[in-house]
């Protein structure tokens, strides 16, 4: 069975191939699955699109080069997105080539890609099924000189942003892929921006990864979902250890420094699950003692001395107490504890609150 996220690579796949040919008045991207990946072309035909406008995006007949990179963290969606991209050039034209760089703009940089075979657009759709990314990961930027003269990427007085572009003038790309969060889209909105005002003749599509859903203004990125059923799976397990001593404190730290959005998430998800389980209150398995006793994120204030009174009584009463930890909780109290004491500092003949 796809993960949510495999699905969803599959429509932002296609979306961005409907983007590179140019198709207008979409207002959604349909969805496509290993199943039903043999009807791409129709569903091309379906919003207007021919066969020849793909070739004729850069003249005529001319042959295509499709460059394909993953950057940044991990996440569930990197494999099937490689995958769905294959295999959707490969169904719309198998003249179009592809190369995959190795370990992200390090590969460009470099010049360090693969060629997509028969064998690998035939079997393409196993990667929907796979984790992590078969071609590699790195956090190069382009726009950090220093650290791409330090990694050996470039040398002194190159400017990375020129070396990644003379690289795809060279390896005949046509169209660049970038899959990734915030920083590679980042990177790739900058050489996208490089490339126009220097006048090569490349496009650059971005595809939104992250797992902490932070990528403004995009709804839901690539691997989110996923991970915060992930999530949920996993304090499902370990919820479990409430039993093991009395008064059990059970902490669930998540991932995200300033979004709260995966923290939130995994406890929904948790707590959609924890409705559809059998209790037996008789020997003390208890829903509440199961239960979610606080969420903290960083977009929200916390009252320490307040919840610290709260989760007390919640101990009292059930005997242990699970919380759901954004990485970068309590920054919001950090911040208007901080901006307090300057208000303070700036005015000391105000009281303190």
């Amino acid at each position: 069975m796809q993960s949510f996220s495999s699905v969803l690579a599959s429509s932002a796949a296609l979306f961005c191939l409907l983007a590179v040919v140019g198709a207008s008045s979409i207002t959604a991207p349909p969805l496509v699955s290993s199943a039903g990946a043999t009807a791409f072309p129709e569903k091309l035909r379906s919003l207007g699109i021919e066969h020849s406008k793909l070739k004729s995006l850069r003249g005529g007949e001319e042959k295509i080069r499709v460059g394909i990179l993953t950057a940044g963290g991990l996440a569930p969606c990197l494999s099937a997105a490689i995958g769905y991209l294959i295999e959707g050039y490969t169904l719309y034209d198998p003249s179009i080539e592809i190369i995959c760089y190795v370990d992200g703009y390090k590969g460009l940089l470099k010049g360090d890609y693969l060629v997509m075979g028969e064998e690998e657009r035939k079997m393409a759709p196993i990667l929907t099924q796979r984790g992590g990314s078969p071609i590699g990961n790195s956090r190069v930027k382009l726009t950090n000189v220093k650290d791409c003269v330090k990694r050996g990427l470039t040398k002194e007085g190159e400017n990375p942003q020129k070396v990644a572009a003379d690289q795809l003038v060279k390896d005949g790309v046509s169209i660049l892929h970038t899959v990734g969060g915030d920083d590679t889209n980042t990177a790739a909105a900058d050489l996208a921006k490089f490339l126009a005002g220097n006048d090569y003749d490349l496009t650059v599509v971005g595809l939104p990864k992250t797992i902490d859903n932070d990528v403004y203004p995009i709804k839901l990125s690539l691997g989110a979902w996923t991970a915060a059923n992930q999530g949920a799976t996993f304090f499902r397990n370990v919820v479990n250890e409430h039993s093991a001593n009395p008064r059990m404190l059970i902490i669930h730290e998540v991932m995200g420094r300033h979004c709260g959005w995966l923290t939130a998430s995994t406890a929904k998800c948790y707590r959609d699950q924890l409705k559809s389980q059998n209790f037996l209150p008789g020997v003390g398995l208890r829903m509440e003692r199961l239960d979610v006793h606080g969420i903290y994120i960083p977009e929200l204030s916390i009252d320490v001395k307040e919840e610290s009174a709260r989760l007390k009584k919640v101990m009292d009463e059930i005997g242990n107490v699970n919380i759901f930890l954004s990485e970068g909780a309590g920054s919001c109290s950090a911040l208007n504890f901080k901006l307090q004491t300057q208000a303070l500092n700036n005015n000391p003949t105000s009281s303190h609150p």
